[in-house]
């Protein structure tokens, strides 16, 4: 697609202010307009990476952004790939806007871009690390069963008991966010929904 819809438009604006009058070239401004703000997805991550080291929950010994680094270099010191240590990387990104249904909320900033299987474990270790510490508030320790016959069940146990409910330790030596910020780079230049790189259905564990 070229940029004459945009040349075309001296004001740079739409004319419409209801989506359904919009005309075909308005909306090909507006594809044009939305591709540098798309590259700009990985600084907006950073951004919030960053925020997680200032605005974090209390209590715990380390931040927000300390667990997810600490959770990344686990998972890339235990060999594995970049979809995993990005997915472990950001797998409490949504902590910050939606901390009553983070899991759900991280694993949609990641889905365009990884594996199912990686964004199905982000959006469920919420229910399975559950198991570490529901019963001190009477609730159902047990309630990853649901997806016990699930073909990412496995997968998600293995991820919250090697990487996420491991992670609070200040004395890890953890990787810093500069030094994976190539690896976001990279998961977030791929072309989103991609089937050779989603690979939906495919569990092939850690």
């Amino acid at each position: 697609m070229s940029n004459k819809a945009v040349e075309n438009n001296t004001s740079g604006k739409v004319s419409f202010t209801q989506m359904k009058d919009g005309t075909r070239e308005e909306y090909l401004m507006l594809h044009e307009l939305e591709k540098p703000y798309l590259g700009l997805t990985v600084e907006r991550i950073m951004d919030e990476l960053r925020r997680q080291g200032e605005a974090t929950l209390e209590g715990y010994q380390i931040t927000r952004l300390e667990h997810g680094l600490q959770s990344a270099t686990r998972a890339e010191a235990d060999g594995c790939d970049i979809d995993w240590v990005v997915g472990a990387l950001l797998h409490d990104i949504g902590d910050g806007l939606a901390p009553q249904n983070h899991d759900r909320f991280s694993a949609e900033v990641i889905r365009p871009f990884v594996r199912w299987e990686v964004s199905w474990t982000v959006e469920h270790h919420g229910l399975f690390q559950m198991l570490y510490f529901a019963r001190h508030y009477g609730w159902d320790e047990n309630a990853r069963d649901r997806y016990k016959d699930h073909p990412c069940f496995e997968t998600c146990a293995a991820f919250c008991e090697r990487w996420d409910q491991s992670s609070f330790d200040p004395e890890y030596p953890t990787r810093t966010l500069e030094y994976f910020e190539p690896m976001l780079r990279e998961v977030f230049a791929r072309t989103a929904y991609d089937p050779a790189v989603v690979q939906e259905g495919v569990s092939i564990g850690l």
